[in-house]
């Protein structure tokens, strides 16, 4: 185990968080059961969005049984849209009067092979961006409704330091419906990390994109934060190999990750600040500093591009099949 050097010191300084709602993606391990556990320690409801698995099970009971935190599993399949519509429609039905006051799309996968969803969108473009823009839009209702309650709601997306590999912009290719047709997986197989280096680039780009389009009346009021975790030693790399990451640039890749990273918890540090922390300003970028470098979240410089950033916003609308994202109401297909 990887030792933790900062995060215990930093949840000690947040406040207590009765009475607000949490929706995470992706908390059955990592990062994800990691800022699950501390939001619903410290007072929040925590709304746990997993694909039904013995693990999402397992993650519900450590919420619920062992921290003896308030958590509500809902199924949800990033890589179908309907599956994440019936989700986030869930959600909002579940919170209709209270409303969501944090959002954190955290679920990732990362290095899988030129396959495509259901929708037929590449599998980590899908999973890491699409599925979470969507669901931002579904659950809109509910940000608003609890920033009206409130006077604050706040969308997190989680980003990485991937985002920065071969200095891409934001590519229109990797954001239509051409899962199976994006490079293959041929040696050296490089084309994989593109398209995972795309689905990073577009978590970072969504924040800022959000923070220009929203209605005048929620400007502020909603924040939209991202955070990225560093090297982390999250489990996420067997996931890669799991799914056939064993090329040598795959083992590269992985191997200098671990190498450098820190502990799970640590990794967890700038999404914590983002949901935990009072004072954060509408588009902080909190991580480790430096590139691919272990230690403490600090707040970042911006980094926008804002023909990618449109680029991205028209793509995903598409992809989506969005009239309107700041609608309260989305057709059922």
């Amino acid at each position: 185990m990887t030792e933790t050097n900062y995060f215990t010191d930093l949840v000690k300084t947040f406040p207590r968080m009765e009475g607000k709602n949490v929706v995470i993606t992706g908390c059955t391990s990592g990062t994800g059961l990691v800022l699950a556990r501390t939001c619903g320690k410290l007072g929040a409801t925590i709304y746990m969005l997993n694909r039904q698995s013995e693990r999402a099970t397992k993650a519900l009971n450590i919420l619920q049984n062992e921290d003896k935190s308030k958590a509500v599993l809902i199924h949800c399949d990033l890589q179908s849209f309907d599956s994440v519509r019936k989700a986030g429609e869930r959600v909002n039905s579940l919170l209709k009067d209270e409303g969501c006051d944090v959002l954190v799309c955290n679920a990732g996968v990362m290095g899988l092979k030129d396959t495509a969803t259901i929708d037929k969108y590449d599998v980590q473009i899908q999973t890491n961006h699409l599925s979470h823009f969507l669901l931002t839009s579904i659950l809109w209702p509910s940000l608003k409704k609890a920033a009206d309650r409130k006077g604050e709601a706040r969308v997190i997306n989680h980003s990485s330091g991937a985002r920065k590999m071969g200095k891409k912009p934001i590519l229109s290719r990797y954001f239509e419906a051409n899962g199976g047709n994006l490079g293959g997986d041929r040696f050296p197989g490089h084309q994989k990390w593109v398209r995972y280096q795309q689905s990073k680039l577009a978590n970072l780009l969504f924040s800022y994109a959000l923070m220009d389009r929203v209605p005048d009346e929620y400007r502020g009021k909603i924040k939209f934060l991202t955070a990225h975790p560093g090297p982390t030693d999250s489990g996420l790399q067997s996931k890669t190999v799991k799914h056939g990451g064993t090329g040598l640039l795959d083992k590269f890749i992985l191997r200098r990750t671990l190498k450098q990273a820190h502990s799970v918890e640590d990794g967890t540090m700038g999404m914590a600040i983002c949901a935990c922390e009072p004072n954060v300003k509408n588009g902080d970028f909190y991580g480790p500093e430096g590139n691919g470098k272990a230690g403490p979240a600090k707040l970042l410089a911006p980094e926008r591009d804002e023909v990618s950033e449109k680029t991205l916003w028209d793509l995903s609308l598409k992809a989506t099949q969005i009239n309107s994202f700041f609608s309260d109401k989305h057709p059922s297909n």
